[in-house]
């Protein structure tokens, strides 16, 4: 891999750490004013507890003091009823005192009231110390994570920042631009290929492009959203030692109209790939060198099933499994796309594990350049 494509590999993963940092410090600050806003809300409800109270025990206390009125003007009217000398006047007292006392009854039911609602009210007060008492330790404990984690986060940018600063350092100036550009536009300026695809716009490359980028010789970028393009090696022997190790490997059919071979010598070209299809009562043949993909050769036609017609290209080879179809051999034109290179390399391994190592040469015989010759 080129030292350049390196270094953008570890730009871009440092702009994503900062960035992610950069958002966790703003973000600390946000969760504790949300927990203050509640904290706010839970206080407010506490001062209104405490206000119904005092306004309760206000009214109650008027209500009393309308009491006590009352009674002193009911013992007032029936010292009058004693001396007056008509019935009208008597009667007239009575009247007073009767709405006096029913005045007196309906204080009496509002105190009565009050008296039950106090005991909610209570409740309602003491659950919302109780509230506040809690959320004013719980949001203590968050300030202090937050001072820490901020602290942490502050040094980690520094770190980062650092690493950035060497990364830029490092790519060349014109490189750097373009991936400057394409970051601000795109969000990052740099992608990984994986299955002959541009994992960030998800767009299939061209067969030649993907051997380029797998090459790693040359900057290669995506035609379609021009970030940067890289392969990942690693990835790619991993990938690949999971399947040798667990798929199972289904044979090919023994009639078929196409079949794939590999050679471990043909002729002076060494180890190569050969594609034969029937068709029309003829075979034709077409033969790939292993490492490369690219065709040898021109392509032979005979009259005849292939087995038929080109025994002396199937001695020694192993047959592969391999179903493409012939309009899609000739749109590749010379070159074989690495993704059905390493499809077929995949399939060579398995039919040599299954065979015990049968073959002249072994994968590592092949160009290092190539995932499956290592």
């Amino acid at each position: 891999m080129l030292s350049d494509i390196q270094n953008l590999i570890e730009l871009q993963k440092a702009d994503r750490e900062i960035l992610r940092l950069k958002e966790e410090v703003a973000a600390l600050p946000k969760r504790v004013a949300a927990i203050e806003a509640k904290l706010a809300g839970t206080r407010a409800v506490l001062e209104q507890a405490k206000a119904a109270i005092k306004a309760d025990d206000a009214v109650r206390r008027k209500a009393e003091t309308a009491i006590q009125d009352l009674e002193q003007k009911i013992s007032k009217y029936r010292d009058q009823s004693l001396e007056v000398k008509t019935n009208d006047q008597y009667k007239a007292l009575m009247h007073e005192i009767q709405f006096a006392e029913r005045d007196i009854r309906a204080n009496e039911d509002k105190i009565l009231e009050l008296m039950v609602n106090a005991e909610a009210r209570e409740k309602e007060m003491k659950a919302a110390e109780a509230e506040l008492k809690a959320e004013t330790e719980e949001i203590e404990r968050e300030k202090e994570e937050a001072r820490k984690r901020t602290a942490e986060d502050e040094q980690q940018l520094a770190e980062w920042n650092r690493r950035r600063d060497s990364a830029r350092a490092a790519v060349t100036a014109d490189l750097l631009r373009h991936y400057d550009r394409v970051a601000q536009h795109r969000g990052s300026g740099l992608s990984e290929v994986r299955d002959q695809k541009c994992l960030a716009c998800q767009v299939m490359l061209r067969p030649q492009t993907y051997n380029e980028v797998r090459g790693g010789t040359e900057v290669v970028f995506c035609e379609s959203c021009q970030r940067i393009l890289y392969f990942d090696v690693s990835r790619a022997k991993s990938e690949e030692a999971v399947t040798i190790n667990k798929r199972r490997r289904p044979h090919p059919k023994l009639e078929s109209s196409q079949a794939w071979y590999y050679q471990p010598s043909f002729q002076e070209y060494g180890e190569v790939f050969v594609a034969f299809i029937n068709g029309g009562g003829r075979s034709r043949r077409r033969v790939y060198d292993a490492a490369t993909g690219r065709q040898i050769g021109e392509i032979r036609e005979r009259e005849g099933e292939y087995r038929l017609a080109f025994p002396e290209d199937l001695r020694d080879g192993i047959r592969l499994n391999g179903n493409w179809e012939e309009s899609e051999l000739e749109q590749w034109g010379a070159e074989l796309p690495m993704v059905v290179l390493d499809i077929l390399h995949r399939d060579l391994d398995l039919a040599r594990a299954e065979g015990g190592g049968r073959g002249h040469a072994s994968a590592q015989s092949l160009s290092p350049e190539h995932p499956a010759a290592s």
